[in-house]
């Protein structure tokens, strides 16, 4: 593995890391039977700040928060950054809806009533004016269109449909900002999806340009899909926009990153790393739904885990591993990456917490502070932020 004269890179690597937290995710969440409440959740968009600053404080590298339109709606969003900002954060990603409303039933972009797809449209862009009141860089496409039924719509016409909606929107950014395209291969449309595939988000983006990008949901992927692989080609070809970091058993489960398979998330983090990705623009979020665990523990806890798939994945030694490759050593090879792997970088990460100035335990420093007690205290009242609001 690396040896420890490298530790000072793997360190100056790990500290300029930033993953970005979900607003939703401080919000009540359930299955598609019950979405459970807890004590203390946020009440409006500003009290989901409060808690990502919790956060980042703990963790020192989560400094953004993704929106989600109209769940975090608001009258004066440039007042929400600079709520956001004297609390030590910063507004991010603006996720778009276009899944929610009683006319999408049918689809949004890619509805077959010019009608439907004009409101869906115009929510796009609705949401492009927010990104330029909030500075936020990127936008998040996700599409739930598709047909439940062979017949039920014509798979080509919806195509044309994506693109010209696409088209639209690319045209309003700015040119600091970018589109991210979400791809989902099934749920809630059975048959076929719009976007299903890193292909097709991938085939759209390159027509458009060099602002709109792929956003690979770790949980949007067939049982045995090689997300890694997916990872490396489009790092190769310049198109890898950003992650929706997340864990699943079976489909889209949205648990915790790292919880169901931490070595996968080592694997793409390795191909990140190799394809130059932590340096670049792209852009590392989670997406998660904390049903049963407490809300801001959870999250912390899955940026640790980012860090740690992170700080084995720069353990790599990348020279023995070329070695091994190159001379078909093929058990060499595999033992490089699972001596990196096999490593326990709590203590090397507790090194870098010191060095920025937190406490090298966020989940213990974060109980120590009072932060669960004052918020169940004193958010009580009022209607709770959750799956639709």
């Amino acid at each position: 593995m690396t040896s420890r004269s490298d530790a000072p890179a793997v360190k100056a690597a790990l500290k300029t890391q930033a993953v970005e937290t979900p607003s939703w995710a401080y919000g009540n969440s359930g299955t598609r039977f019950k979405v459970f409440a807890q004590p203390g959740v946020p009440r409006t968009p500003q009290e989901k700040l409060d808690d990502a600053a919790r956060v980042h404080e703990h963790t020192g590298v989560a400094p953004t928060v993704a929106l989600h339109i109209p769940w975090d709606k608001v009258d004066d969003y440039g007042a929400l950054a600079t709520y956001a900002k004297e609390r030590g954060v910063r507004l991010g990603t603006i996720n778009s809806n276009v899944f929610q409303d009683d006319d999408y039933k049918l689809g949004s972009v890619c509805h077959p009533d010019a009608a439907v797809r004009r409101k869906a449209v115009a929510h796009l862009l609705e949401c492009v004016d927010i990104m330029d009141a909030t500075g936020s860089r990127d936008l998040k496409l996700w599409f739930s269109d598709g047909t439940n039924y062979p017949g039920q719509d014509d798979i080509r016409s919806r195509q044309d449909r994506l693109a010209e909606a696409l088209a639209a929107v690319y045209e309003r950014l700015g040119d600091d900002q970018r589109m991210l395209l979400e791809y989902k291969f099934f749920e809630p449309a059975f048959y076929t999806t719009d976007v299903p595939d890193w292909g097709t988000a991938y085939a759209h983006c390159l027509k458009l340009g060099d602002k709109a990008q792929v956003v690979v949901d770790t949980g949007h992927h067939a049982p045995g899909t090689n997300i890694e692989f997916i990872v490396a080609l489009l790092l190769r070809e310049g198109k890898l926009g950003g992650f929706d970091f997340n864990s699943r058993f079976y489909a889209d489960d949205d648990l915790m990153v790292g919880a169901a398979d931490p070595f996968q998330l080592f694997r793409i983090m390795y191909e990140v790393i190799r394809g130059g990705g932590l340096a670049s623009d792209v852009a590392f979020m989670l997406d998660q739904c904390h049903n049963i665990e407490a809300k801001i523990p959870a999250i912390i806890r899955s940026v640790m885990n980012v860090q740690e798939a992170t700080a084995k994945a720069l353990l790599v030694d990348g020279t023995a591993l070329a070695e091994a490759q190159v001379s078909g050593d093929v058990l060499a090879a595999n033992a490089v990456l699972m001596d990196a792997y096999n490593t326990d970088v709590r203590p090397l990460l507790a090194e870098v917490r010191e060095e920025i100035g937190i406490d090298p335990d966020p989940i213990a420093a974060y109980h120590r502070s009072g932060w669960a007690q004052k918020i169940t205290e004193e958010r009580v009242g009022g209607t709770q932020a959750g799956w639709g609001a």
